[in-house]
């Protein structure tokens, strides 16, 4: 027969309260001391943990009971605990070191120094003494007395890499960065698996850098280290890290060919760090990485794709800043039809096609001729169907430069419907967007824009939830767009390269409604078309009205860099452009510039490798 559930529940609970150990009442006591030490009603904390430390001397008991009596200057009271301890626990270092303590807090130092300094002297060559003796200095807050436990354990022991980790973290809260690298370096040297952990670690620790006193010292010291022992292939590893965390691709280039040289790589490492350059506009870094793969030629197809690769940086480099110079575009599509030729026209050279095609439309006035090369590119047998999706984006970007608002709609909405969920997709719906933006269809644009700000790119999310603060922002209430309208028809005409109709249209905006909010960007849009046609004092004064009339705007952080890197790269002036770097981290420490800010900054101030 089934015993029933009441009598089994009874039966366990009779056995609970029976059971030895802690009891209920005794349970409860210590939630309520703990409760009145945190309160800081630390009496009566002291006289429950004092009545369960008789009771039961553990070790828990006693931690809460004697610092009860601490926290109420009790030293006579607290000694006596302490040695009742020592004594039953004789070769436990914890007691001496709290004995130390208390007479260090009656006043007593010198007392107190003599104890610690002979349970240092006690030390045996045992691990578990010197973890012990460390754990009940860092209890005390001795954390130097600490770092000395682990240095003469680590004598002790004859091993000179033994407790580098535990001395790294104590050298890190001591804020003493130079042993703290040492250390970190002394287990990438016997441990070279232990790089990720240790990457992290010195993350954390450099993220917890406000006034980027760590990253200096750290940037530093780990250049000192890599100068004095070339041969320690550990700190190129960690240098290149720090220097890719650092956005600094020229030191993480110089990086790189030292582990590439090293390990008698084929120039993959290389590779990989050039496209990051790429991707963080750092042509100058990309191009040379590239040439260093193809002079190397140590593997066919690593080579190809460098080839593949360094022209389409050449493009990039190019079409990020607006070239007056037809003989250089000109100089670039002959290199495209020329390595098209030998390579031939196939899912492997895709990208070339297709960056030809935008040269020729957007740069060389050959649109007729860039839709023949896209219509052909995605007619291509065997083509991967997202390959054949980006081929589309472009056919349709160059319809809209032509003024085929239809077709660009119709292709955008295809790649959208094909890659619904993913980021191709929520790109060609931004474009889409966009296109009718420029139209003034601002609902349906918006509508699209506010579903875009979920989209898992933040990239297309930040650039969605711009474009749509735009229209909201500069919509009245009486639902009059007449100056977004203005300002979305001058930014389709910048984007078809017709500057002077564009800045006509953003004369008579600024002349029509004055005081108007959308006029920072009118101002921003100027100075980027100041820009594209070589025209940067006008540029400059343009940024410059902004930041100073528009200074907690949302272009302010935008502007202040975009007007740094004129002073820096155009108009010659490094001074004005490093105070500039600084406005920016200072004024606008959340920005997405700081990174780049700073290392420019450091580049300015004359802290770059060369």
């Amino acid at each position: 027969m089934k015993t029933p559930a009441y009598i089994v529940f009874l039966f366990v609970l009779l056995v609970l309260l029976l059971a030895p150990g802690k009891s209920f009442s005794q349970q409860t006591d210590e939630q309520l001391g703990i409760q009145y030490y945190q309160d800081k009603a630390f009496d009566k904390a002291e006289a429950l943990f004092e009545n369960l430390f008789n009771k039961n001397p553990s070790q828990f008991n006693y931690i809460y009971y004697t610092n009860c009596l601490l926290e109420q200057k009790d030293y006579d009271k607290a000694e006596k605990v302490i040695r009742r301890q020592a004594r039953a626990n004789p070769d436990d270092p914890r007691f001496d070191i709290d004995l130390g303590y208390i007479y260090i807090m009656e006043g007593e130092t010198q007392k107190g120094r003599k104890i610690y300094d002979e349970a240092l002297k006690d030390l045996k060559a045992d691990r578990s003494q010197v973890y012990n003796l460390a754990n009940a200095f860092m209890t005390r807050r001795e954390n130097e007395y600490a770092i000395r436990t682990y240095l003469k354990g680590r004598d002790l022991l004859k091993d000179k890499t033994a407790f580098a980790l535990e001395l790294s973290y104590m050298y890190e809260s001591l804020g003493n960065a130079e042993p703290m690298l040492d250390e970190y370096l002394v287990i990438l040297t016997s441990q070279p698996n232990q790089l990720t952990m240790i990457e992290g670690r010195l993350q954390a620790w450099l993220s917890m850098d406000t006034e980027n006193e760590r990253n200096d010292a750290f940037r530093t010291l780990l250049l000192k280290r890599t100068q004095q022992n070339p041969d320690e292939i550990v700190y190129a590893e960690l240098l290149l890290w720090y220097s890719v965390q650092q956005k600094d691709f020229s030191l993480a280039f110089i990086q790189a060919k030292a582990l590439d040289r090293r390990y008698a790589e084929t120039g993959q490492r290389i590779f990989d760090l050039a496209a990051l350059a790429v991707s963080n506009s750092d042509y100058g870094v990309a191009v040379d990485a590239y040439n260093y793969i193809i002079k190397k030629n140590a593997d066919v197809d690593l080579v190809l794709e460098s080839r593949i690769a360094l022209l389409n940086t050449e493009f990039e480099q190019l079409t990020a800043t607006y070239v007056n110079d037809r003989a250089l575009i000109v100089s670039l599509e002959q290199k495209y039809i020329s390595l098209l030729g030998e390579l031939g026209r196939g899912p492997a050279t895709m990208p070339l096609m297709q960056n030809l095609a935008h040269l020729e439309a957007f740069y060389l006035d050959k649109t007729d001729a860039a839709i023949d090369l896209l219509e052909e590119a995605v007619s291509i047998p065997n083509i991967q169907s997202r390959q054949q999706a980006e081929c589309k984006l472009e056919l349709a970007d160059i319809y809209l430069f032509s003024g085929d608002e239809w077709e660009a709609t119709l292709l955008y909405q295809q790649v959208e419907k094909a890659f619904k969920n993913e980021p191709l997709g929520h790109e060609a719906k931004f474009r889409n967007a966009k296109l009718y933006f420029y139209i003034g269809e601002f609902d349906w644009a918006r509508t699209q824009l506010d579903i875009l700000k979920a989209a898992t790119s933040k990239l297309i999310a930040n650039d969605a939830m711009e474009l749509s603060l735009l229209i909201s922002d500069n919509t009245d209430a009486d639902s009059n767009t007449t100056a977004l309208s203005m300002y979305a028809h001058a930014d389709l005409l910048v984007y078809r390269n017709q500057y002077d109709q564009a800045m006509t249209v953003l004369d008579s905006l600024e002349k029509d409604f004055p005081g108007h909010a959308i006029l920072d960007d009118v101002l921003f849009k100027k100075a980027e078309i100041s820009e594209k046609e070589g025209y940067f004092e006008q540029a400059a004064s343009y940024y410059t009205t902004l930041i100073k009339d528009f200074s907690f705007g949302l272009l302010a952080d935008d502007a202040t860099f975009n007007l740094a890197d004129l002073y820096e790269n155009k108009l010659n002036d490094k001074g004005k452009a490093q105070q500039l770097y600084q406005d920016l981290m200072t004024n606008f420490p959340g920005s997405l510039y700081v990174v780049e800010a700073r290392k420019r900054f450091r580049e300015l101030r004359n802290d770059k490798v060369n």
